[in-house]
């Protein structure tokens, strides 16, 4: 197409007379941009392109992924936000941190995972922790993003001790929640830590009550 082009051009200009030089050249510049344009249309639409996954529909966050929820769909690689997944295997069953719109390129952010906690809690070994907070309405106002302090109640008994900060600067990443059956729903906090701040209140919500003072 290139060499057939070229050599149109240069038979055109060969044909120049010196009283139509001037209106053939500014033909010609037409002619040039028309062809340019037409070129431009049709380019190989996948060229620069790589097959990324999006959602298939509007996903909510806390929504665990299944095969209807993601497609494959050709996105301008120079344009590819970072981390953005390819793989379906990955992420199939993993939980959704944030909600997407049809049509929206999955990430590893994205998704519940080691990467996320990374992100969040500004530390290569973060890690994230589920927990339970005594006061349910406390956890219904939470929205990932927030930052709280991670505080263990006072334990009850003679030999109890009072209430302590377990962690601070936890990041919540995800609030789900299911029905508990009894008229309410009973709400899940993840929040992103490093891992030994992870390892200890993960230890505490085994035995005594937790909740959040937010910044």
């Amino acid at each position: 197409m290139t060499r057939a082009v070229r050599a149109f051009l240069e038979d055109f200009r060969s044909r120049l007379t010196g009283a139509d030089a001037p209106r053939a050249r500014r033909a010609s510049a037409v002619g040039l941009l028309a062809l340019a344009a037409f070129l431009a249309v049709r380019t190989e639409p996948t060229a620069g392109h790589t097959e990324v996954l999006v959602a298939a529909h509007d996903l909510a966050p806390g929504q665990v992924l299944g095969d209807g929820d993601l497609r494959t769909a050709p996105r301008e690689t120079a344009t590819l936000p970072a981390g953005a997944l390819r793989d379906a295997g990955r992420v199939r069953g993993a939980t959704l941190a944030g909600g997407l719109a049809a049509g929206e390129i999955v990430t590893e952010p994205r998704v519940v995972g080691s990467r996320l906690a990374a992100l969040a809690a500004h530390a290569p070994d973060a890690r994230i922790v589920p927990i339970r907070l005594a006061d349910n309405a406390v956890a219904e106002i939470l929205r990932a993003g927030d930052r709280v302090d991670v505080v263990a109640g006072a334990d009850s008994g003679g030999g109890a001790r009072a209430a302590r900060l377990l962690a601070s600067d936890a990041v919540v990443v995800l609030v789900s929640g299911s029905d508990g059956g009894r008229g309410r729903a009973d709400r899940v906090v993840l929040v992103a830590l490093d891992s030994r701040r992870a390892t200890t209140v993960a230890a505490a919500s085994l035995r005594t009550a937790l909740t959040v003072v937010f910044h």
